[in-house]
């Protein structure tokens, strides 16, 4: 293939697809309006996980959710503004929460995830920054001991699934993680993971490379997207680019691009938060999690990371500073001897389908434009996986996996 494949977008999702293309020969370029992998990419929780693979819709969520909108501290939150949008979303995603819809969506979900951590070791080979993924378990820590249960549907698909879990109490998490409150009875140890030290860094390792690798890198944002007879032609704020064969990996702002080809998607702007402490006098082991506060702390290479919320607005809303003081309160209460004095925050948007499944594949009816976008809370852990899936479709290799739980326009 003597022409390159243009990549829309150069998160990780896109750098990924800029790799497993060049594995196969092919030449890319990437367009983005930011440096490489600095948006969702950068401020993720950084868990690298064959075992996320539970979706957000799960049983029984629809009873919790009145309470997480109604109280102050809760992790789920809607802008005004946004209600008219949220609304049919919000249906949506209900409608997903059987068990039967579950676990179809555990099992694609499962597809992306499993072969993660290989993937990106095999990516960083050779690169000299192989330690930026390191072994990890994920702990799940309860306050409140009988909510701990791996009978809990989640943990079971799980252990269904091959992964190996262990229940321990208050002694053995004082063992696992000695910075963790004792105010945590209980947890569920996810065993076979890893984590990413710098999330943010290993995309910027991983576009250098691929620049090594003869790819094209362009700063750019793009304005339009138009298909005419030879091809496909891109409006951008450096001028116009054509290119045959289009990836379209632009993550939350995938969506707007498509709308002027007559597609509308149901994907929205699922803001989510970070504090991250550069002197944290405190360390942990694996990636926690505070099942109660929805919040994930780990520690990276420039300190410690505690990330949540899930917060509905529009892609260009202003940050809530009250997030960030949300947050900075529960890594306190979650790890008591943490040292908060130097503290940095930040906000992202996770671009979420109501299934928690990414659109991947050939659109149809738009020859030559492929969907690699929609990854919600996983798009670091779906990332190599969708790379290879997505670089095999626009190589003409016929991928031995169904496609079909991630057709892009399956709504």
């Amino acid at each position: 293939m003597e022409e390159p494949v243009t990549i829309i977008g150069a998160g990780i999702v896109g750098i990924c697809c800029a790799l497993s293309l060049q594995e196969r020969g092919v030449k890319v370029r990437l367009i983005d309006r930011g440096a490489p992998g600095q948006e969702a990419s950068f401020g993720n929780a950084g868990v690298i996980s064959p075992w996320s693979i539970i979706p957000q819709a799960m049983p029984g969520i629809w009873k919790s959710i009145p309470k997480m909108l109604l109280s102050v501290d809760g992790p789920l939150s809607v802008k005004p503004s946004f209600w008219p949008k949220m609304i049919p979303w919000g249906l949506r995603f209900l409608s997903h929460s059987g068990e039967a819809s579950a676990r179809a969506a555990s099992d694609a979900m499962e597809v992306l995830c499993q072969s993660s951590v290989m993937l990106y070791r095999r990516h960083l080979e050779g690169t000299g920054h192989e330690n930026l993924v390191v072994d990890s378990w994920y702990v799940h820590a309860f306050r409140n001991a009988d909510s701990a249960s791996l009978r809990d549907l989640g943990f079971q698909i799980r252990q269904e699934k091959g992964a190996e879990l262990e229940l321990i109490g208050r002694d053995q998490i004082k063992q696992v993680e000695p910075a963790l409150s004792p105010d945590f009875k209980a947890a569920v140890l996810i065993k076979g993971q890893a984590r990413a030290r710098a999330p943010g860094k290993i995309a910027e390792v991983l576009a250098q490379k691929a620049r090594s690798q003869a790819a094209e890198i362009i700063r750019a944002e793009i304005t339009a997207l138009q298909r005419d007879e030879t091809g496909w032609q891109l409006t951008t704020t450096t001028g116009m680019i054509r290119a045959h064969k289009l990836i379209l990996a632009a993550g939350v702002w995938s969506a707007d691009l498509l709308k002027p080809l007559g597609l509308n998607m149901p994907l929205a702007a699922e803001r989510g938060y970070h504090v991250a402490f550069a002197n944290p006098e405190v360390t942990l082991n694996n990636s926690v999690m505070d099942v109660d506060a929805k919040i994930v702390a780990s520690s990276m290479l420039d300190g410690i990371r505690v990330a949540g919320s899930s917060e509905f607005a529009a892609i260009d809303a202003p940050a809530d500073p009250r997030k960030e003081k949300l947050l900075a309160k529960q890594a306190r209460t979650m790890l008591p001897d943490l040292n908060t004095s130097a503290m940095t925050s930040w906000m992202g948007r996770r671009p979420s389908f109501p299934d928690s499944l990414p659109a991947l594949g050939q659109i149809k009816n738009q020859p030559g434009l492929f969907a690699a976008f929609g990854h919600s809370h996983y798009g670091l852990m779906m990332a190599p996986k969708t790379g290879e899936l997505i670089a095999d479709l626009v190589a003409g290799v016929a991928p031995n996996t169904d496609l079909t739980p991630f057709e892009p326009l399956r709504f």
